[in-house]
């Protein structure tokens, strides 16, 4: 049988220890490690016992670093750290809380928003089961929700968009990331804000995308990037805003961005959705000289929409067979390309939601009939009782549908009759999933209107990304304040940004083909290994770093993103704990 024995290996001035075993490969002896044994001095130390104690801890690395490593490129701390004004009146001095900027306290909400949505009491509890804290050779242990508030504070609401645009900037020329077609859209997000606190004004009461009418909602819109999401501009609104008011208000200030940015106008394409349309915006559109893709509601076209019926022509759009409609007209005063198509998906959603009414109000008035026909039942009104059925049959199509009559057959009391009308349900049906695209671009090929209006769904990807609770989203907030609620909500989109950038890096150079929610998942399961040695002689603990087994996906990221070998030489931002 083959005997091990322990042989050595000089390696830059060092001679190393090995267990090794002779054994035969290809019918030739070749040595074959067994074990490694390190430097004699290692080696004595296990003989003689001296070792007491090997403990193990990892943490999570792969996303916190990835978000850090973005961070340090764009300056991030700096940026804010020269917008930041003092805290107290006739002080110069600009405030540093634990030893700690305001920029990086910003920079490190934001990327415990990206990895896992929390509190600001909570920020800690998250942060030291991660790398963090070992990367940017900093204790921030002391951070808390007073600390979070404090410089929070110190950020002034004005400078919120300076800094969005030099980091915008910095983002485009850093990741030479180019831009063609912009998506603008709106959302909200509701709040428990107390209807009795009046220090706030900027959560109100509004129409709620989360069904949630009871409560004080605040408005967030954004402009993103058609390629890589790259979030452009935001603004915190009023939650009691309709779209179309926002979107006058900041119809304006996208235009300036876009020109401090550098974009020529000529080659970019502003898409947004029907919400946002009316007359006087369509007109500021035009002169501001942007271009733009948006659509009309049928129900106010309906001569358009009758006229390409019987136009209807077969196109090629992506590989997918359509029947559409393409003409010029005039429409609130100016001529636009109008395009009308039925879309099948959403012609299967609203045919859906229309027999989901119609069963419904079929159910309240069988109940209703019941009711009525109780000999003991009581005495009605008869304008009361049709107002109840005309609540019942108010649906934008239910109405249409249902024919109903209520006769009294004695004093107080009614019989009621209703049927479905089978003819005008066929006729609504047939009018369902049509749309109609508006553009300036007169030279696009209609494929190129129609891709640019579906690349809407990216901002509502991003949003979706926004409310997503395990990744990047904007909840919790636990805020009251119009300041704090504005500055909490850039801290959000600076954590989107970050998180966009790292997913356009992992799409570019590792060929990734994930959502960004998977992304996240994948670089948080990556862990950093901390192996701590206590012996019996004096001196400092010895510890030692390591990643963990990765697989090939997460090896491919760690390269592609640049920070497979982060932990080795770790981070000094500018900015983190003097001000620049």
């Amino acid at each position: 049988m083959p005997m091990a024995t322990i042989q050595s290996k000089n390696s830059r001035g060092y001679k190393y220890w090995y267990i090794v075993e002779s054994r035969r490969v290809n019918g030739k002896p070749r040595p074959i490690v067994l074990s490694y044994l390190g430097k004699a001095d290692d080696l004595l130390k296990r003989l003689q016992g001296l070792t007491e104690k090997l403990r193990l801890k990892s943490y999570s690395h792969g996303a916190v670093a990835a978000l850090l490593s973005v961070a340090n490129a764009l300056d991030v701390p700096s940026i804010i750290n020269k917008q930041i004004k003092s805290s107290r009146p006739y002080c110069a001095e600009k405030p540093v809380r634990n030893n700690l900027t305001a920029g990086i306290t910003l920079l490190l909400g934001a990327v415990g928003r990206v990895c896992m949505p929390t509190s600001k009491r909570g920020w800690w509890d998250w942060s030291k089961t991660t790398t963090a804290e070992y990367l940017l050779r900093h204790s921030l242990s002391k951070i808390d929700s007073q600390h979070f508030w404090d410089l929070m504070d110190a950020l002034p609401e004005e400078s919120i968009a300076e800094i969005e645009r030099e980091l915008i900037e910095k983002t485009l020329k850093t990741y030479h990331l180019q831009s063609d077609t912009l998506f603008f859209d709106t959302t909200n997000f509701f709040t428990y804000i107390d209807t009795t606190n009046l220090r706030c004004t900027v959560a109100r009461r509004g129409k709620n995308k989360q069904k949630r009418y009871d409560l004080r909602q605040v408005g967030l819109a954004m402009v993103v990037t058609r390629n890589d999401m790259i979030p452009l501009f935001h603004h915190t609104y009023q939650g009691n805003l309709a779209d179309a008011k926002v979107f006058s208000t900041v119809l304006e200030t996208i235009r300036d961005r876009m020109n401090g940015l550098g974009f020529d106008s000529s080659t970019h394409t502003m898409v947004f959705d029907r919400g946002n349309n009316s007359r006087d915006n369509m007109a500021m559109v035009e002169r501001l000289s942007l271009h733009y893709v948006g659509a009309l509601t049928p129900y106010h076209h309906k001569q358009l929409v009758e006229n390409a019926v019987c136009n209807f022509r077969e196109h090629d759009v992506d590989g997918c067979k359509m029947q559409l409609y393409r003409d010029k007209r005039v429409i609130w005063g100016q001529e636009r390309t109008v395009v009308v198509f039925v879309s099948e998906k959403l012609k299967a959603g609203q045919v859906r939601g229309m027999y989901q009414s119609l069963e419904k109000a079929e159910h309240q008035l069988k109940l209703l009939q019941q009711h009525l026909g109780n000999p003991k039942g009581k005495t009605r009104d008869k304008g009361g009782l049709e107002n109840t059925i005309r609540s019942v049959v108010k649906g934008q199509f239910i109405k249409d549908i249902i024919d109903w009559s209520l006769h009294e057959v004695s004093a107080g009391k009614f019989q009621l009759n209703f049927s479905v009308n089978q003819k005008k349900l066929e006729e609504i049906e047939g009018e369902l999933g049509f749309r109609i695209l508006m553009t300036d671009r007169h030279d696009w090929d209609t494929g190129d209107i129609i891709k640019a209006y579906y690349g809407q769904s990216k901002i509502e990807h991003a949003f979706r990304n926004l409310k997503n609770p395990y990744h990047l989203a904007l909840k919790p907030q636990f805020h009251w304040t119009d300041q704090k609620i504005r500055v909490h909500f850039f801290i959000c989109v600076i954590g989107y940004l970050l998180a966009s950038i790292v997913w356009h890096q992992a799409k570019a150079h590792a060929q990734f083909r994930g959502t960004l929610d998977t992304l996240l998942d994948t670089l948080n399961n990556i862990r950093l290994s901390t192996l701590l040695e206590e012996t019996k002689s004096r001196g400092r603990v010895k510890a030692t770093y390591q990643l963990e087994e990765m697989s090939d996906e997460e090896s491919l990221l760690m390269n592609a993103l640049g920070i497979m070998d982060f932990h080795k030489y770790r981070l000094k931002l500018q900015g983190l704990s003097v001000y620049n």
